[in-house]
C-alpha cells in the first residue's frame, strides 16, 4: 500500500516513462530519428549488428552467475543491468545471472545505413538480451529483464566528534558506495519470479519497486543529442562581455581593476561570458604584481579548473591566498578533496568551512595595492559557482565592486570561516545561518506595514527553492496587507497563490528553458527607494539554518532597474512560462489567444544584452 511520499515518487516515475513514450519518442520519429526495438529490424540489420555485437560488445560483458558456488553479486548504484533466468536442458535446474550493461559503451548503438534515410538507433541493453545464446552456450534461456538499483548515498559525518574532516570524509565516501538500496526500478514485464529474487537479495520492499516501461535510465538519451542535426537544437548564442569589461579599442587588453574600480559591475550568465570576467578576474589578480592576497570559497567548479589553475598561478607567484574548499559538496566530494589536495600542495592556504555548517555562499576578494597606494578590496559575489562548464547552462549574477564597505565584510567573513571570529554584524550583506533570514523578514514586514501605511509597496523574489515556512507565512502576512508580491521560481514551491484572504496578492511563475534558471533576487520597494539583494541563498531550511550563506545589497540605480526589467518580463502574461495554481498545480502558458507563441524570456535577454554597448565612465 503506498502512501505520501512514496505515492507521489510513483506517480512521478510513471509521468517521466510516459512523457518519453508519449512526446519525445514521436518527435525523435517525426524528425527521422529512430530508436529501434530488435522485433523492427529486418534480416539485413540483423545481421550486421550481429557483426557489431561480436566485434564490440561481446569481449566487454561479464555475465555472473548466481548459484551456491556464486553468492549474489553486488549491484552498484544507478547500474543498468540485465537479469537473466535460464535452464539447463541437462540437469533440468533452473539458474539466476546478472549482466551487468556496460557503462563504457554507447547506450544507444547507432545501426548501419539502410539507404532510407533515417538515423536509427538500438538500446544496449536489448541487443544484448538478444544475443544471449553466445553468453550462455547450450543453455536455455528462460527470462530477461532490465533492472536498475538506486542506493543511499547520503555522507554523514559527526563533525565535532573527528579530528580530521578530510580523512572522515574519504572514509564515508568509500563506504556510500556500498550503501542499502532505496529503490529498484524493473522493467513492467518482470515475471515475479525474477522480482521475488531481487527483492529479496537486495532487501528491498514492494513500496520500493518501481515497475516502468522500458528504456530505464533516460538520461542516456543525452547522447543522441550528439547527432549534426542543427536545425533541432538551440541557435548557437555566443555570450557577450559585460560592455564594462570591453577594452575601449579591440586590440587592447582589457583591465579589469581599471574596469570595477570606475564603478560596480553586474554580470549575467550565460548571456555575458564568465571567461571575459569572473575567470579574467582571478586569472589577472594572480599574476597582478601589486595583488596582495586572494580569497575564495570553492563549492563545485569543472574538472579542468582554470579557477583552481589561477589560486595555484597565484601562490606560486608570492601571494597570500586563501581557498574554502566545501568538500561536503554533495556528489563532489571526492572531486573537491582533489582541488583541496592540489591547492595545499601549491602553498594555498585551504580551510573546509565551519564544523556543522556547509559553506555555499560565492565569495571571491582580491587585496590590492594600487598606484595611489592605497590598499583597497576588489569583491565578487555571485549567485552561482565558480564553474566555466556550467556557467554556459546556468542562469547566474554577479557583482564585482571596490565598495570598501563589501570588502570589509567579505574580510570579516572570511576570518569566521577560516579563525575563530565569531561576526553578527554586517553592513551591505546579509548572511545565513545567523540573521539572513530575519533580514529578509524584517524586508517583508516593512513592505507589509508600508501598504497598510498607504506608501509603495511590492516584494518581488526569484529562487530556486521556496518551503521555509517562516518566509512564506511573512509573503502571506504582506498579501493580505495588500502588497502586490511576485515570486519567480524554478522548483519546489510550498508558497499557495491566489487564495482569497490569504495571498490573493501573490502570483508564482516558473520558467523552463534553454538554461537553468538559477540565479536568486529579491527586490523591495521600501516606499520608492528600493532595497535589492542577490546572492547564493534559497529559501529553504538547509540554506538558512545550516549553510553559510551570503546575499549582497546593489547599489547602483542601474542595476535595480535592470533587476526590475527581469521581473516583468518574467512575470509578463507576454512572456512563455508556467503559472502556479491555488490548488497547487501547474498550468502552461506558451500561446496568447491567437495561437501565436509567447515571448521567450531567455532568447529576449540574450538580445537585449548582446545589443548593449560600452560607455565610457
Amino acid at each position: 500500500m503506498l502512501t505520501g511520499v512514496g505515492e507521489k515518487a510513483h506517480e512521478l516515475q510513471e509521468r517521466h516513462a510516459r512523457v518519453f513514450h508519449d512526446e519525445i519518442k514521436p518527435a525523435l520519429d517525426a524528425a527521422g530519428i529512430h530508436i529501434e526495438n530488435w522485433s523492427d529490424l529486418d534480416e539485413n540489420d540483423r545481421t550486421r549488428i550481429d557483426e557489431i555485437f561480436s566485434a564490440q560488445i561481446f569481449p566487454v560483458l561479464m555475465p555472473l552467475a548466481v548459484d551456491p558456488a556464486h553468492p549474489f553479486p553486488y549491484i552498484s548504484g544507478l547500474s543498468l543491468n540485465l537479469s537473466v533466468r535460464v535452464r539447463n536442458p541437462k540437469a533440468g535446474r533452473t539458474e539466476f545471472a546478472r549482466l551487468k550493461v556496460p557503462q563504457n559503451l554507447p547506450r544507444f548503438v547507432e545501426l548501419p545505413d539502410d539507404a532510407s534515410g533515417l538515423v536509427r538507433y538500438i538500446p544496449l541493453e536489448d541487443l544484448i538480451a538478444n544475443h544471449l545464446g553466445e553468453l550462455f552456450p547450450g543453455m536455455e534461456i528462460l527470462a530477461t529483464h532490465e533492472f536498475r538499483v538506486t542506493r543511499n548515498e547520503d555522507v554523514e559525518i559527526e563533525e565535532d566528534e573527528t579530528e580530521n574532516l578530510l580523512q572522515a570524509l574519504e572514509k564515508e565516501l568509500r563506504r556510500r558506495r556500498f550503501g542499502p538500496p532505496i529503490r529498484l526500478e524493473i522493467s513492467e514485464d518482470m515475471d515475479d519470479v525474477t522480482l521475488q529474487l531481487l527483492m529479496s537479495e537486495l532487501e528491498i520492499t514492494e513500496q520500493e519497486v518501481y515497475r516502468l516501461p522500458g528504456p530505464l535510465d533516460l538520461s542516456d538519451l543525452f547522447e543522441i543529442t550528439g547527432i549534426d542535426r542543427p536545425e533541432l537544437k538551440y541557435p548557437k548564442q555566443v555570450p557577450t562581455t559585460a560592455a564594462q569589461f570591453r577594452p575601449a579599442e579591440p586590440t587592447d587588453k582589457a583591465d579589469i581593476f581599471a574596469a570595477i574600480g570606475r564603478g560596480d559591475v553586474l554580470v549575467h550568465h550565460p548571456y555575458e561570458s564568465f571567461a571575459t570576467s569572473v575567470q579574467a578576474f582571478i586569472e589577472q589578480a594572480a599574476v597582478d604584481p601589486n595583488v596582495l592576497a586572494i580569497k575564495q570559497t570553492l563549492y563545485r567548479t569543472s574538472g579542468d579548473s582554470p579557477i583552481v589553475e589561477a589560486l595555484i598561478q597565484a601562490a606560486q607567484n608570492g601571494k597570500a591566498v586563501l581557498a574554502l574548499v566545501e568538500i561536503k559538496a554533495r556528489f563532489d566530494e571526492e572531486a573537491n578533496i582533489g582541488w583541496a589536495r592540489k591547492l595545499e600542495r601549491a602553498g594555498v592556504h585551504v580551510v573546509y568551512g565551519l564544523v556543522g555548517l556547509k559553506t555555499h555562499c560565492k565569495l571571491l576578494l582580491v587585496v590590492r595595492q594600487d598606484r595611489d597606494g592605497v590598499l583597497r578590496h576588489y569583491s565578487h559575489i555571485g549567485t552561482g559557482n565558480y564553474n566555466p562548464k556550467t556557467s554556459r547552462i546556468y542562469e547566474d549574477l554577479g557583482l564585482f565592486t571596490t565598495s570598501n564597505t563589501v570588502g570589509k565584510d567579505l574580510t570579516r567573513l572570511f576570518n569566521e570561516l577560516s579563525g575563530y571570529a565569531i561576526e553578527k554584524k554586517f553592513k551591505r550583506l546579509l548572511v545565513a545561518p545567523l540573521h539572513l533570514r530575519a533580514g529578509l523578514i524584517k524586508h517583508i514586514d516593512t513592505e507589509a506595514q508600508n501598504a497598510l501605511d498607504g506608501k509603495p509597496a511590492r516584494i518581488r523574489i526569484k529562487v530556486n527553492s521556496m518551503v521555509d515556512e517562516l518566509v512564506i507565512d511573512a509573503l502571506y502576512r504582506a498579501s493580505q496587507a495588500g502588497v502586490e508580491v511576485d515570486v519567480f521560481v524554478r522548483g519546489i514551491c510550498s508558497l499557495r497563490p491566489g487564495i482569497a484572504g490569504l495571498s490573493q496578492n501573490i502570483r508564482v511563475r516558473s520558467v523552463l528553458g534553454r538554461y537553468l534558471e538559477h540565479s536568486r533576487v529579491f527586490w523591495f520597494a521600501n516606499d520608492g527607494d528600493p532595497q535589492v539583494y542577490i546572492g547564493s541563498a534559497d529559501m529553504m531550511h538547509r540554506n538558512l539554518d545550516r549553510r553559510v550563506e551570503a546575499l549582497v545589497r546593489l547599489r547602483r540605480a542601474e542595476h535595480i532597474v535592470e533587476l526590475e526589467e527581469l521581473f516583468d518580463l518574467a512575470m509578463s502574461d507576454a512572456t512563455a512560462s508556467w503559472w502556479l495554481e491555488e490548488d497547487g498545480t501547474w498550468s502552461r502558458h506558451a500561446r496568447d489567444e491567437r495561437g501565436e507563441p509567447l515571448r521567450d524570456l531567455q532568447v529576449e535577454l540574450a538580445r537585449r544584452i548582446g545589443s548593449r554597448r560600452r560607455v565610457a565612465r
